[in-house]
């Protein structure tokens, strides 16, 4: 059996409500000033106002820092370390989707450790203690709260780092559906499939093992099952949960196992296009499944367990179930369609060749391999 280890720091704290209990954990980790790194959206719908006054009742003072978009990158980063830095806080809370949780980690690194971001690419480069966080997200997507990893973009070059160490870690995960009933239906579509794809791709890397094949199979199950069901049914909070809870063991399963090609063909559409992350990934992943599916169609089989005989277990089988799912959800289809240029192909391939996750994609993958994939999404 492949040898691995496994260890978690992160308190997972699930349920309806559960924000109303994010001044009592502070209290118990020792926040006293804390960074409140919330997206614009956390104001307009209320929940920076809210977690600032639950805080607040608990003798926590609050400090929100909300100049970032969804793609956070190295500038982005340094303002708010700037911001940070002369009000002595002692903690950082991420409240919202990805975009939050990965600057909370990101200003962390360099508020503590000093230089800039770009000196923690890579994995265990922070030489100093980092300050406590919790992390409230507000979308069923990227798993972010589990994991130990910011994924910042080099505002120069628009190369995604992946930038981690065990401290970056969030002490605690604050999972609380009712947060996610405010989603908009896009959103909602998007980070979920980012999520369906964090569950497949982490099943068939080179680096999955026993303990992280159990997070990826039980988060398919749960996305896979709720997915439709949140798009139709967007007040179900029961399947609003689920998809939280999924896209939570999804995030676990990547810290063990890490992603592949779909993920490394997808950052460069983001970078040059400006297209959305999931949009991304909802077009690719079929077509990786498939590709991938000529050396590893055993793995993918694994990706169905549980699933009744009658299920199309195989690669294609599973290619042609998220095609469906996409479909439901209204995503592209084609990279055509998104107006990216064919002639454009080439430089993505070489691009997405030197992206961190496809090193550990279960087929071996270069400019000629994304290249292919490409294609077959044009």
């Amino acid at each position: 059996m492949q040898a691995f280890q496994f260890q978690s720091t992160t308190r997972l704290v699930f349920g309806e409500g559960s924000l109303d209990r994010v001044g009592e954990i502070g209290a118990e980790l020792g926040f006293r000033r804390t960074l409140l790194c919330a997206d614009r959206g956390m104001i307009a719908c209320g929940y920076v106002d809210r977690a600032s006054t639950i805080l607040a009742s608990s003798g926590i003072a609050v400090f929100p820092f909300h100049d970032f978009d969804s793609n956070p990158d190295s500038v982005m980063i340094e303002r708010g370390r700037a911001f940070a830095e002369p009000l002595a806080v002692d903690s950082i809370i991420g409240l919202g989707g990805g975009s939050s949780m990965d600057t909370a980690k990101g200003i962390n690194f360099v508020l503590t450790n000093g230089g800039r971001i770009q000196d923690y690419w890579g994995h265990g480069k922070a030489s100093k203690p980092m300050l406590p966080m919790i992390a409230a997200p507000t979308t069923a997507g990227t798993g972010s709260e589990a994991q130990s990893y910011a994924l910042i973009s080099d505002a120069d070059t628009h190369v995604k780092m992946a930038c981690g160490d065990p401290k970056a870690a969030f002490q605690a995960a604050i999972l609380d559906p009712l947060l996610t009933l405010t989603l908009p239906a896009t959103v909602t579509a998007t980070a979920g499939f980012d999520a369906i794809s964090h569950a497949v791709e982490t099943c068939v890397t080179t680096r999955r093992n026993p303990l992280s094949l159990l997070f990826s199979r039980e988060a398919w199950r749960l996305l896979e099952s709720n997915y439709e069901r949140v798009l139709a049914e967007p007040r179900d909070v029961e399947a609003r949960g689920a998809m939280l809870l999924g896209a939570y063991y999804a995030g676990v399963a990547i810290e063990s196992s890490m992603l592949g090609a779909t993920h490394a063909c997808a950052n460069p559409l983001t970078a040059h296009y400006g297209t959305d992350h999931g949009v991304a990934i909802g077009l690719l992943l079929p077509h990786v499944v498939r590709w991938n599916s000529e050396s590893v169609n055993d793995r993918y089989k694994e990706v169905w367990d549980g699933k009744g005989s009658g299920a199309n277990t195989t690669g294609a089988g599973l290619a042609a179930r998220l095609q469906e799912l996409r479909t439901t959800a209204g995503l592209p289809r084609k990279l055509e369609a998104l107006g990216i240029p064919e002639k454009d192909l080439p430089m993505l391939a070489e691009e997405a060749a030197l992206q961190w996750t496809g090193k550990f994609n279960p087929r071996p993958f270069g400019a000629a391999e994304a290249l292919e994939v490409y294609k077959c999404a044009y």
